[in-house]
């Protein structure tokens, strides 16, 4: 009992938000009569959220550094206006247009690194700059105009689904691949386990793993359920699963990881310890541009035209999800699997109100009062400790 208490205090902010969206999804579950945990609208729950979860996963990224990114709105915009003059007016082929639209993703992530790590420009004012300076951009490339429509390949990454192997009212594929996700899952879990024993690691007890894995698994398997009974898996599902599980990785299990925690932990002590926090801060920017890119790429596919007024609020949006899943302003704490659990309340939240019928003016009240009080457990927590 006492290392379940010990490891709930230890990550109090992670399991808090857990259980507040397992919350806020239920109070919704009883206002809607329900009808939020229908498979039509869980399936546009992922549609209507998933480049915010890519923009939230960037954006951690970016605020573990003590950093932050307010201009991913407009380069959102600017992308899909790219994506639009390309395939619409010059009739680029989409894989090439997709190709060419991450590598502006890639160069805008170069300049704004650039002017932040070395040349010593708060990363406030030049991303501040950035959300004037390609929104300027998407207005000049569009003419104030929108583009539309866009092809149906193109139109694939933000409404389209896996293809399934039969022809039944239930998509088999969605549930043969939540079953091979949920034995990777337990595998992976029992051998994290196994590692932790191996070093005399303090480990939880058996019991407790196995009604974590089983809620799990019971949680995973009855969504993949019910998005078999519409159209089975959206592709947008598959590209944020696969961005949760490299970033992860990439944070938890790699030397990369660990530097981009230490930057922002304490960057002097950081550039004494070795660390280049100049080439992490400048390619955490970079990767970051890269993934507004791709949302830009998503939100453009999912409206199906390239519009001026494309990505307005989404940076709010994606730094609300960030600290609202745990970041702290401070720098240095954070995770990508709390990004998307703070995108998710946002989005179950927005959802939720949209169905019960709550005006857009008290949705942002609510929205905001959420991020001020995220905030403000935040800081609550270090002045405790």
């Amino acid at each position: 009992m006492q290392t379940i208490v010990h490891l709930f205090k230890n990550n109090v902010r992670e399991y808090g938000m857990i259980i507040a969206l397992v919350l806020i999804t239920g109070l919704f579950w009883v206002l809607t009569d329900g009808v939020n945990f229908t498979p039509l609208n869980l399936t546009n729950l992922i549609l209507q959220n998933g480049f915010i979860l890519v923009l939230a996963i960037g954006m951690v990224l970016v605020i573990i550094t003590g950093n932050i990114d307010l201009s991913v709105g407009s380069i959102v915009a600017f992308i899909g206006a790219v994506a639009g003059v390309l395939i619409i007016n010059m009739n680029v082929p989409v894989w090439l247009t997709i190709i060419l639209a991450l590598l502006a993703g890639a160069f805008i992530g170069v300049w704004q690194g650039f002017w932040i790590s070395y040349i010593g420009i708060p990363s406030f004012i030049v991303t501040l700059a950035g959300m004037l300076i390609f929104r300027g951009l998407t207005l000049w490339l569009l003419g104030g105009q929108s583009l539309a429509p866009f092809p149906d390949s193109f139109q694939q990454i933000s409404n389209g689904f896996l293809p399934d192997i039969g022809g039944g009212s239930i998509h088999i594929v969605t549930l043969l691949l939540s079953a091979l996700l949920s034995l990777l899952l337990v595998y992976l879990e029992f051998r994290a386990r196994k590692a932790q024993l191996q070093y005399h690691l303090e480990v939880l007890p058996i019991w407790v793993t196995l009604a974590k894995l089983t809620v799990l698994l019971l949680v995973i398997n009855w969504f993949a359920y019910q998005l078999a009974l519409n159209k089975g898996i959206p592709i947008v599902l598959v590209i944020v699963l696969l961005l949760i599980a490299l970033y992860t990785f990439v944070m938890k299990n790699t030397v990369i990881g660990r530097h981009i925690y230490a930057t922002g932990g304490n960057k002097k002590a950081a550039d004494l310890s070795g660390i280049k926090t100049k080439q992490v801060v400048f390619w955490v920017f970079v990767n970051n541009g890269v993934l507004a890119a791709l949302a830009g790429l998503m939100f453009a596919a999912r409206l199906n035209s390239a519009t001026p007024a494309a990505g307005n609020m989404l940076e709010l949006d994606a730094i609300a999800a960030v600290f609202i899943g745990g970041a702290s302003m401070a720098g240095g704490v954070g995770t990508v699997i709390g990004a998307i659990v703070g995108g998710l309340v946002m989005g179950v939240m927005n959802n939720g109100m949209s169905l019960i019928g709550i005006g857009i003016d008290w949705q942002q009240f609510i929205k905001g009062l959420v991020l001020l009080f995220a905030v403000g457990f935040d800081v609550y927590n270090k002045k405790k400790s």
